[in-house]
């Protein structure tokens, strides 16, 4: 089984230049047409020029240009994975779940609630090690966002897009997110090995509209899965900003005409928390509480986890130098003249 990937991605860039040559082949062509039609018809004129070939020329140049390609390829330095290694981690298996219902834009929390979770979830991935992350964004539903896996590059990029655009339903569903979370553990195989590793960390305002959240959370219990829920909003609350092409309009009000208040619902995330064996903290602009909860997880008896990856890689681009300089030869070869065949046609005889 091989892998294959660029060692040097940046130089895959250098294609473009390809894009340039071309506007600029073309914005020449476009140039010469209308000064030789000051002269005559276009196609009069092209014969009466005795020997040069209009193909040749434009042969010449797309030789050129694939020579580019091939060179930034080689510069990128193709390889592929021929050993591969099995790493033995230890860790635990997290699954974040983000509310990004509308209420999560409220600014009570600088730059806003899902922002800030947003930045300390990423600040979490950072110190992660041998641990599995998977994401979960919910609002009126829930869905996976990314599925666990060690790939902490992957997390960040999936974290990078959430947004409340995401869930047309609005509401907050945090039994949806619950019970999709334990259904992600439960179909994976490691599940039936331990159940003392898992852990779901929801992060929310908690103004949940729908019951059998701790309903789901005392099941998650009995699963051994640990629920961890963080508070996103002060007392005092926040209205409801309302943004087209991210302009802010105005703020959501209710059907009288009123300012919408969202205020932090902290007794369901403590009930929550403590169905489930977890803890509930409430964040502030200046820190969230993932790193307390993270703190308690890393007690917990984490598992060890089989991964693959490939020790070495081996490289191929000598075969696209060799195929560049084939390209540039035949270039220099060929010439912008017409063969002796072609030649022999003259419209005047």
């Amino acid at each position: 089984m091989n892998i294959f990937r660029f060692e040097n991605t940046d130089y895959l860039y250098l294609s473009a230049i390809v894009i340039l040559l071309y506007i600029l082949w073309f914005s020449i062509k476009i140039i010469n047409n209308k000064t030789l039609n000051k002269f005559g018809e276009e196609k009069l004129i092209t014969q009466l020029i005795n020997g040069l070939s209009p193909r040749k020329k434009a042969f010449k140049f797309l030789l050129i240009n694939l020579s580019i390609i091939i060179i930034s390829i080689a510069l990128a330095n193709p390889q592929l994975g021929s050993k591969m290694e099995k790493i033995h981690r230890r860790g635990a298996d997290l699954i974040i779940a983000i509310d990004i219902s509308n209420s999560m834009l409220a600014e009570d929390i600088k730059p806003n609630r899902l922002t800030r979770a947003k930045m300390a979830i990423s600040k979490l991935i950072d110190k992660l090690q041998g641990d599995r992350i998977g994401i979960i964004v919910f609002a009126g539903d829930a869905y996976t966002q990314l599925p666990i896996t060690t790939d902490y590059g992957a997390a960040r990029m999936f974290l990078a897009s959430v947004s409340t655009d995401y869930i047309n339903k609005q509401g907050t569903s945090i039994s949806s997110a619950i019970n999709l979370a334990r259904e992600t553990f439960k179909s994976d195989k490691s599940f039936k090995e331990s159940k003392k590793n898992k852990a779901i960390i929801i992060i929310t305002d908690g103004e949940d509209h729908e019951d059998g959240a701790i309903d789901a959370a005392q099941e998650a219990k009995n699963e051994g899965i640990a629920i961890y829920t963080i508070g996103m909003g002060l007392e005092s609350g926040a209205p409801i900003p309302i943004y087209k092409n991210g302009i802010q309009q105005s703020y959501k009000k209710d059907n009288e005409g009123n300012t919408i208040i969202t205020k932090l619902n902290d007794e369901i995330l403590k009930k929550i928390s403590s169905a489930s064996n977890g803890i509930f903290i409430r964040a502030n602009s200046n820190n969230v509480g993932l790193d307390k909860v993270f703190s308690t997880i890393n007690k917990m008896d984490k598992t060890e986890i089989d991964t693959r990856t490939f020790k070495d890689y081996e490289g191929w681009f000598q075969i696209f130098v060799l195929a560049a300089i084939i390209l540039l030869t035949l270039e220099a070869i060929v010439t912008e003249r017409k063969g002796k065949f072609a030649s022999k046609f003259n419209i005047f005889k």
